[in-house]
């Protein structure tokens, strides 16, 4: 019996032998490589490397919700609102031998009652899904649609109610910016003007179609301290009138703006303060100084509902008249705490016209905010802003208006 079993556990090892060793004579399929997410530090927090590429992505957005009250001109009018807004942003960036290769893309998704949608009306609501940006940047050019080259977007403004000068529209547009070195630069820009919202004005409703692109440039210098930046435009303005006398449409006119734009940092005064001002000058071209083609209070957009704010218009003689203004803007940040700042702020304007069809005004508009941020992201904050308008040769009986707002923003 004992015979028996070593024989048998003897043929078992040595089976297992044999099987072993045939089994390690076959071909080993090797597992698949891990690839696994790194952190690209290049361009800052947030970006890491899309993997089996040397291109750096960072995925960001923001959720805000926003609380309004507009002081009413009139029964009919909303003096409430409520917003909430989404927005989702991919910024994908690559080293080329050219230099930077940049692809951004920032969606805007908002959902709008009361007077954000409308002040007119009751009961009003809007959605409105859109691309607010998208361009590629490769070394110096710049292609797609972002803010227009006219803005300085480095001043450290806090703002959340509308000032003149300030909220410059995103455009679509073709840029080139020379670097310089040692913070200076310069960029030329075409951008769209009759789709630029409320940067183009009309000719007294008898606007023609578009030749050519807005021609935008600035020169600029941004350093520890702060930055500055000067900028002009060329807009033109076609009227769609004939003229019966010369058998002949009304010629176009070229409209022009200038600005100057300065931010500074002001260590001294407390750990992220910081002062800025801005004035612009324009003739034929008042989008640029903060104006659209129909202002509809001077709450949110400015002046008394229908006030017309045009480039240009035609005159009782049939000539082609433009208008002119300026304005001025600035404001202060200071942090009372780490968590706790404030930003005070205002702007005039005024606009004049040559002829008698148009009324010409002067604005001002001044507000203050206080904003707490318990935890990195997210903002909670009010903001009240007071406007005023004068219109020469009319006495209104709502030339002025309150309005208050109250934001909660969680930015990633």
């Amino acid at each position: 019996m004992k015979l028996v079993k070593s024989l048998f556990l003897g043929s078992v090892a040595g089976l297992a032998a044999v099987a072993g060793a045939q089994a390690a004579d076959l071909p080993v399929r090797k597992a698949a490589a891990v690839e696994y997410v790194r952190v690209c530090s290049t361009y800052g927090a947030g970006f890491f490397y899309i993997p089996g590429t040397e291109t750096c992505l960072r995925v960001s957005g923001r959720v805000r919700a926003e609380y309004q009250y507009l002081e009413p001109q009139f029964r009919e009018d909303n003096s409430i609102g409520f917003r909430a807004r989404g927005r989702v942003a991919l910024d994908a960036r690559t080293a080329t031998a050219y230099g930077l290769l940049r692809a951004y893309v920032r969606m805007e998704m908002d959902r709008n009652t009361g007077v954000y949608a409308g002040q007119l009306g009751g009961v009003s609501n809007a959605t409105s899904p859109n691309i607010a940006q998208a361009y590629i940047q490769f070394g110096g050019l710049t292609a797609g649609r972002t803010t227009s080259f006219f803005a300085n977007g480095d001043l450290p403004s806090g703002n959340i109610t509308t000032i003149r000068f300030y909220d410059y529209p995103d455009v679509n547009l073709l840029a080139y910016t020379f670097s310089f070195g040692n913070g200076f630069s310069a960029s030329i820009s075409l951008e769209e003007g009759a789709f630029a919202g409320n940067r183009l004005t009309d000719i007294d409703g008898v606007v023609a179609g578009q030749q050519w692109p807005d021609l935008v440039g600035n020169v600029k210098y941004a350093g520890t301290w702060g930055s500055v930046q000067l900028s002009g435009a060329l807009h033109q303005t076609r009227s769609n009138a004939f003229d019966v006398v010369d058998a002949d449409f009304l010629d176009s006119e070229l409209g022009w703006a200038v600005g100057i734009q300065a931010g500074f940092n002001l260590p001294a005064l407390g750990a992220g303060d910081a002062l800025w001002i801005a004035a612009a000058y324009a003739d034929g071209a008042l989008g640029y100084l903060g104006f659209g083609s129909n202002v509809t209070g001077v709450g949110a957009s400015g002046t008394v509902r229908g006030f017309p704010v045009v480039d240009a218009y035609v005159d009782v003689d049939g000539d082609v008249e433009t208008g002119r203004g300026w304005q001025v803007a600035g404001g202060l940040r200071h942090y009372w705490t780490p968590t706790l700042r404030s930003n005070i702020h205002g702007s005039y304007a005024t606009v004049e016209y040559g002829g008698e069809l148009f009324d010409e005004f002067t604005e001002w508009r001044a507000g203050a905010n206080l904003f707490w941020t318990p935890v990195a992201g997210l903002d909670i904050g009010v903001e009240a802003i007071y406007a005023n308008i004068d219109v020469d040769g009319i006495a209104l009986d709502n030339d002025d208006r309150w309005e208050a707002r109250l934001r909660v923003q969680r930015d990633f």
